[in-house]
């Protein structure tokens, strides 16, 4: 059956709507970056595009790591449990095989983190906000293997862990 389907659009004359092209910014020869270039790194985090960059994403692992004491242990005085709410802070261990350690560029944010190396580029959300200004990061050689440790910022840390 040949039916027409019409919508409320459809009533009344068509009116003809001109697209007019927004127009084009001059180009100053001063300027370092394009805003079409600016906007692609917005959307992307800073990092490349897999396509435009072929370097691989290393072997990685988050560990979350607690103090505890013989206190915790034993006798359980302390408000700390076996969660994820109660660590401190992580460690994120980045295998780098065929790396020297003047080749690694490391950044972190608070709930990201950046490493590019002439073979591997890593872009990794991390899962619980960290302090990165008071991080540490050792490469061990022997094994090729970057440990980043980020002590843990949440809200309710002096609750969590009294």
């Amino acid at each position: 059956s040949a039916t027409a389907k019409l919508g409320p659009g459809d009533i009344g004359p068509h009116k003809e709507t001109e697209i007019n092209p927004a127009p084009r910014c001059k180009k100053n020869s001063a300027d370092i970056w394009s805003e079409e270039r600016l906007a692609e790194d917005e959307q992307s985090d800073g990092i490349a595009d897999p396509i435009a960059d072929p370097r691989q994403q290393p072997e990685y692992e988050i560990v979350l790591k607690q103090s505890v004491g013989t206190e915790d242990l034993f006798l359980g005085m302390s408000r700390k449990d076996p969660s994820s709410m109660c660590c401190e802070s992580m460690l994120v261990r980045i295998k780098l095989p065929g790396t020297n350690v003047s080749e690694v560029d490391l950044d972190v944010k608070e709930q990201f983190l950046e490493l590019r190396t002439p073979k591997f580029k890593l872009g990794l959300h991390l899962p619980h906000p960290v302090r990165a200004h008071k991080g540490k990061a050792q490469f061990i050689a022997e094994r090729e293997v970057l440990e980043v440790s980020l002590p843990m910022n949440r809200l309710l840390d002096d609750l969590n862990l009294a």
